[in-house]
């Protein structure tokens, strides 16, 4: 018997499975991610009808009388700011879809039916140039280059298209043709300048938009003060009246504003949504938008891209400029951009720069900008808040984060409600 001595080990354990390892999160399908983009907005839309609710409340002469008292019968102070909030907005409804005095008025046989359609005819009329300089801006946003000249394209488009409208002599069937094509092409030419000086200089599109903007409304009052441009017999700068053969035909009778342009605007939106989506040159711009060092490595001009996006869209804007002299105002005058251009770029970034977008957030500020009226004539309320609560819509919209923490949204994976704005517009 030897004298080794074996000892025997305890049984090891065999090991734990290892865990599996946690499954990807599935990143948000395209649905999800446009059903967070509305979500976004319409909750933008409501933040900011809350705050103009306060600037109503705040600017209303009965409800600060009834502040003055307020510890003592605080019910008198509510009740004064909510009638003052529901004049406002109701006046503002009214003025903007329909006016329910006028539908019983138009039951009763003392109105025209047609005027029930009123509101909503300046609303469409409102927005028509808003959407044609809102898709300029857009298309420019799609191809990297930030438009800011839409007003001065606004303004030229407008000066070639008046032009053609009262020195041309045409038939009736070319002549308001001629007159809107003047206008795109007068944008457009507009437009190609920057996009030229951007692709030959490398010279920054918002300085020389901005620059081109004073050039441009500075040229339009020299115009209007020349023989050619200016009425006869009048001193005072505004041209001669665009023939009838030229102005764009009324959809709705002669006694609604309602034009044609909205038909030109929407063709413009579908134009501009198949250019993107179907087109090569618009799959180049849309690259050379994402990334310009990629899109030129891969064989693409990156300043030939700068240059066509440009020329099109100032041609978009002197769209807007043709709808303008040629379907409402029938004269050239120093104001005959009312701001369209400036009023275009907060209309692209509602519209996150896709064209359907850009058509809704055109109405919405056409419907805004004509309710506002009316609830400055009803009730007082300065037309300023209606320009706060237009600028309030568009901080949150391009600010999403702002809205998720105010209504504690949950935010998925892969952007959801916090995708940046920038990667909408490319998107």
């Amino acid at each position: 018997m030897s004298g080794q001595v074996t000892t025997t080990e305890p049984p090891t354990e065999p090991p734990e499975p290892a865990a599996a390892p946690p499954e990807p999160a599935a990143a948000p399908s395209a649905a999800g991610r446009r059903g967070d983009t509305a979500l976004v907005t319409v909750l933008a839309i409501v933040v900011a009808l809350i705050v103009g609710a306060v600037l109503i409340v705040l600017s209303d002469s009965d409800v600060l009388d009834a502040f003055g008292y307020f510890f003592s019968s605080p019910a008198d102070t509510l009740r004064a700011a909510g009638t003052a909030v529901a004049d406002a907005y109701g006046a503002l409804f009214s003025g903007a879809i329909v006016d329910p005095d006028t539908i019983r008025a138009a039951a009763d046989g003392e109105v025209p039916v047609s005027t029930v359609f009123g509101p909503v005819s300046e609303t469409i009329v409102t927005a028509t140039p808003l959407i044609c300089a809102g898709l300029s801006v857009s298309l420019a946003f799609r191809a990297g280059l930030f438009n800011i000249g839409g007003e001065g394209q606004v303004a030229v488009g407008a000066i070639t298209a008046g032009y053609v409208g009262f020195a041309w002599d045409l038939p009736v069937e070319l002549h308001v043709l001629a007159a809107v094509l003047a206008g795109i092409l007068g944008g457009g030419a507009w437009g190609f300048i920057a996009g030229w000086l951007k692709a030959r200089t490398g010279a920054h599109e918002v300085i020389t938009t901005i620059m081109l903007n004073y050039i441009a409304l500075y040229l339009l009052l020299y115009l209007l003060n020349t023989t050619t441009f200016q009425r006869p017999g009048r001193s005072d700068a505004i041209s001669s009246e665009v023939a009838d053969s030229a102005r764009l035909p009324h959809l709705a009778g002669s006694t609604l504003r309602l034009h044609a342009g909205i038909l030109l605007a929407l063709a413009a939106a579908v134009a501009v949504g198949w250019l993107l989506r179907r087109s090569t040159l618009g799959f180049r711009l849309r690259a050379v938008g994402s990334n310009p060092d990629a899109a030129r490595t891969a064989g693409m001009s990156v300043e030939w891209s700068y240059a066509v996006a440009m020329l099109l869209a100032g041609g978009l804007a002197g769209l807007a400029g043709s709808s303008l002299v040629l379907g409402t105002a029938f004269a050239l005058t120093p104001g005959i951009s009312a701001s369209v251009g400036f009023d275009a770029i907060t209309v692209a970034l509602l519209g996150r720069a896709t064209p359907l977008g850009t058509v809704l957030a055109g109405l919405l500020f056409g419907g805004l900008q004509a309710g506002g009226s009316q609830m400055q004539a009803q009730t007082g309320i300065p037309l300023d808040v209606v320009t706060v609560i237009q600028a309030v819509i568009v901080i949150f919209i391009a600010a999403p984060p702002l809205i998720r923490a105010i209504f504690r949204l949950h935010t998925g994976r892969g952007g959801g409600t916090g995708q940046s704005l920038a990667k909408g517009w490319n998107g």
